[in-house]
């Protein structure tokens, strides 16, 4: 198969860390946070207003677009 050129959109994990200030813009979880636990499969954060914690799946990713990228990529 041979790959031609196209606009593609690469998703990636976020790589959280322990203590960072994040504001998710938008979604059920929008909102302002702070990052207190991570593991490979989670993600544990605190609202600075509640003080309330909540630790979800990871969910949060890092969108790049690249022009004239191939598509599909080959493995």
């Amino acid at each position: 198969m041979t790959s031609q050129n196209h606009t593609v959109i690469t998703f990636r994990s976020y790589p959280f860390q322990a203590g960072q200030k994040i504001y998710i813009a938008d979604g059920p979880r929008h909102g302002d946070w702070e990052v207190i636990e991570v593991t490979d499969r989670k993600v544990s954060f605190r609202c600075p207003i509640s003080h309330r914690e909540f630790t979800w799946d990871r969910f949060c990713y890092f969108m790049e677009e690249a022009n004239n990228s191939p598509w599909p990529h080959s493995d």
